[in-house]
């Protein structure tokens, strides 16, 4: 796990450097350590009425997509949503994590995962997932899937 938090937190460094020359080397730096407090600590980005405006916004989309990630509390958050997902056949699904995939709705680093289902359906799923939502468990499943009741270990 911190090898991912320290990825992630590297890239979140490398997003700060993107800040527009109108910023000083000062405001850059707050901004940067701010951005990489909250990352570690599983924060969101947006928070507040901002999130629940965005929240409002995102279920326009179908939950999983770009759009609309799945909202998780850091890398085991992610994983155990993803293991209570069941294809039509009822089994649980592979997945793996495919990378990051930009920056969410929500003002984090998102996830992306290929999630598949040998011999079922969907047989290739691309969901995206927001881990800096502490607290936060999902109960929904994405289209295309069944969810399990309860939480799954791992």
């Amino acid at each position: 796990m911190f090898r991912y938090v320290f990825a992630s937190a590297a890239a979140a460094l490398m997003l700060g450097g993107c800040a527009t020359t109108a910023t000083t080397s000062q405001q850059r730096d707050g901004d940067t350590a701010a951005l990489l407090s909250r990352m570690l600590a599983g924060e969101s980005e947006v928070q507040g009425a901002a999130l629940e405006r965005e929240l409002a916004e995102a279920e326009k989309y179908p939950l999983g997509s770009a759009e609309n990630p799945v909202r998780a509390e850091m890398p085991p958050g992610q994983r155990r949503y993803l293991a209570t997902l069941r294809c039509q056949d009822l089994k649980a699904p592979q997945f793996e994590r495919a990378g990051s995939a930009g920056i969410s709705r929500y003002g984090n680093i998102m996830d992306v995962y290929i999630v598949t289902c040998p011999g079922s359906e969907p047989e290739r799923s691309e969901i995206y997932l927001d881990m800096y939502h502490r607290g936060h468990v999902e109960t929904r499943a994405v289209p295309g899937f069944g969810i399990m009741a309860g939480r799954s270990g791992n």
